[in-house]
């Protein structure tokens, strides 16, 4: 099983594509997509778009783990952020892959048993489960990472909390149900 976790942002956008066989994990491929905020966003949000539908092409991950949208101060940076995230979901959909969302909290929360960690304690746990000695920079790739192994992590679980039927679960799905529920809906 191989999932692409991605940590978007509208001038940095960090991925990291992680294989699952049986409780072993290993990296395939990482990095980040940087662009310049000089960049208007819908060429930005094209980059994004163009890098990761390669990336998909390339490794053939059966899910993309996302991060969920999180409150921000700013107005303008949490529009810019939401067009991203739209981007991603209509990549996911329109490459037909699974799409998983997770709340930041709940990546440090199963990584690192604590929904308050720091990114440098996630940085941590993501080495650790992909047994890498050297440090991985920026955070943002470590929190793609996370992501994707949150991901993983949840789906190897016999017995979760996340079995048919429960919130999480119709709301990770939620958009995939809507796509097969509504193919005529679908551009």
């Amino acid at each position: 099983m191989m999932v692409i976790g991605i940590d978007p942002g509208s001038v940095k956008t960090g991925y990291g594509i992680v294989r699952s066989e049986g409780d072993t994990f290993s990296l395939v491929s990482c990095g980040v997509i940087r662009l310049s905020s000089r960049q208007c966003i819908p060429e930005r949000i094209k980059i994004i778009y163009d890098t990761l539908e390669a990336l998909i092409a390339q490794h053939s991950p059966a899910r993309l783990a996302l991060e969920t949208a999180y409150v921000n101060r700013n107005a303008q940076s949490a529009l810019k952020l939401g067009q991203v995230r739209g981007a991603i979901v209509a990549l996911a959909m329109n490459t037909g892959i699974g799409l998983h969302e997770y709340a930041p909290r709940e990546v440090k929360k199963m990584l690192t048993g604590r929904g308050a960690a720091s990114k440098d304690q996630v940085a941590y746990m993501a080495r650790h489960f992909l047994n890498i000695v050297e440090p991985i920079t920026p955070h943002d790739i470590t929190d793609a990472l996370g992501i994707a192994l949150c991901d993983l992590i949840y789906e190897g679980k016999e017995g979760s909390e996340r079995r048919a039927g429960t919130a999480s679960t119709s709301r990770r799905n939620s958009w995939s149900v809507f796509v097969k529920d509504n193919p005529d809906l679908v551009l």
